[in-house]
């Protein structure tokens, strides 16, 4: 039996609870090799299944835990903070909260096996007010699930995996320099792929301040806040004038919107990815007279300029207009 191995066999438990740990938590070291190491060992009879599942389960409780408690006293400020870290954009979030919002708290289970949406989906959970005992019950569900998978692949395809841990425990201290190679390599790619997409999006954006004194002016704007119904129900101040609507109510109603107007769109969001995105995809319908506002509802807040409270039931009508509820100051 090679050192690595035996390294595995010893202290199996506590390296399953720390990948998994590590992984939850949000930083981008997958778990999947220890767990696909770790159940190439239960299939050939050096390592317990129940201990391997079991730590493996409470490293991803634990994590999810955290992230849980943080979402339900600080809301959408953990989501920033996370989308803000992140290797991806803003994306990330605005996925977990249709898949939350589709399919409740089955999408914790669901969100565990896609890649930046399982960090997420607790912290959304707690702001979304799940209570402590429901949440715990589908997160260990989706984590028994989540290490049991790939803890059965590693056993079914054992006698392959063994092979390859005893080929990297011959290279000795080169083993340990590739491994940190590939995992250099992938955080690097995933930060390449998030430039790639910032980039993308680059456009002019109009600054806060130019549009407050545009507004002073009196002039004829369209500005749009392009937050999730969730998002405006946590905080539902807008910047004054403002309407709401979705980024998929947008894409429907893009017949609607004026073209002999200047449009600012604004989120909540790092970079103002969404509004740029939404903005690129305007553009290439013919609608050019449109913007991102530089800093979204943050920077507009920042300079403590004017705001009112829009609730999720007003809606928009041709022109965007309002049809029902109006702005309360």
């Amino acid at each position: 039996m090679n050192e690595t191995i035996e390294f595995l066999v010893r202290h199996g438990a506590a390296v399953l609870f720390v990948a998994v740990f590590i992984e939850q938590v949000g930083i981008p070291l997958p778990a999947a090799p220890w767990l696909l190491a770790a159940g190439a060992l239960v299939g050939t009879g050096k390592m317990n299944w129940v201990v391997a599942l079991g730590s493996a389960s409470i490293g991803s409780v634990a994590a999810d835990s955290i992230w849980f408690y943080l979402g339900r006293h600080y809301g959408n400020r953990v989501l920033r903070l996370l989308c803000r870290i992140s290797l991806e954009p803003d994306t990330c979030v605005r996925r977990t909260e249709g898949v939350f919002t589709r399919y409740g708290m089955k999408g914790v289970v669901v969100a565990k096996f896609i890649p930046g949406l399982s960090t997420l989906a607790p912290p959304l959970a707690g702001s979304y007010g799940v209570s402590a005992p429901r949440f715990l019950f589908f997160d260990a569900l989706s984590s028994l699930l989540y290490a049991g998978c790939f803890i059965l692949a590693g056993v079914l395809f054992s006698r392959q995996l063994e092979q390859v841990i005893n080929a990297l425990a011959g290279l000795g201290h080169s083993a340990l320099a590739v491994v940190a190679a590939m995992v250099t390599l992938y955080i690097g790619y995933r930060y390449w792929q998030r430039r790639r997409v910032l980039n993308e999006l680059r456009m002019a954006r109009i600054t806060v301040d130019e549009l407050h004194q545009r507004q002073e002016a009196g002039e004829s704007l369209l500005i749009l806040d392009l937050r999730s119904h969730f998002e405006l129900e946590q905080d539902p101040a807008v910047i004054r004038g403002a309407l709401h609507v979705t980024m998929d109510e947008l894409r429907v109603r893009q017949q609607d919107i004026p073209r002999d107007r200047d449009i600012v769109l604004y989120c909540d969001c790092p970079n103002e990815v969404s509004s740029a995105r939404m903005a690129l995809q305007l553009r290439q319908q013919g609608i050019v007279r449109v913007r991102p506002l530089l800093g979204g509802i943050e920077a507009w807040r920042e300079r403590r300029y004017p705001t009112e409270v829009r609730t999720v039931g007003t809606t928009a009508v041709q022109g965007f207009g309002f049809v029902q509820g109006e702005p309360r100051p």
